[in-house]
């Protein structure tokens, strides 16, 4: 059974840091590109972070470049998100998602083939 659950989220203030997790099992992990998306109210879903399947290069949007790192650890089957200086516009639900095919194929239709986890909600407020 595939199974995807995340943990880190919380109410931080403005410039505040956060780590969110995510852990897998029941499918070959190492094999799979990886990604960070969100969720704010009233918009899309939008990927922030990604990690390939082939070469494990991390990619980013701008509005998140030099503030978050995605990092994997294969032996463990778990995707991480440092986050840091955290702005109120980063408020979102963060979903962890994983693919089988190459980060570009995966991109093309937003991970629409992946595996899914709940989400964990982040606000940044003061």
């Amino acid at each position: 059974e595939v199974q995807l659950a995340e943990s880190g989220g919380g109410l931080v203030q403005p410039g505040g840091s956060l780590l969110l997790s995510c852990t897998t099992s029941g499918f070959p992990f190492q094999l799979y590109s990886v990604a960070w998306f969100r969720q704010a109210p009233g918009k899309e879903r939008e990927g922030v972070a990604y990690i390939d399947n082939r070469d494990y290069k991390a990619y980013y949007v701008d509005a998140v470049k030099g503030r978050f790192t995605i990092s994997r650890d294969n032996t463990n089957k778990q995707v991480y998100l440092q986050m840091t200086d955290l702005k109120p516009e980063d408020t979102a639900r963060y979903y962890c998602t994983t693919d089988p095919r190459t980060l570009e194929a995966a991109r093309r239709d937003a991970f629409a083939l992946g595996y899914w986890a709940e989400g964990t909600q982040v606000t940044v407020s003061t």
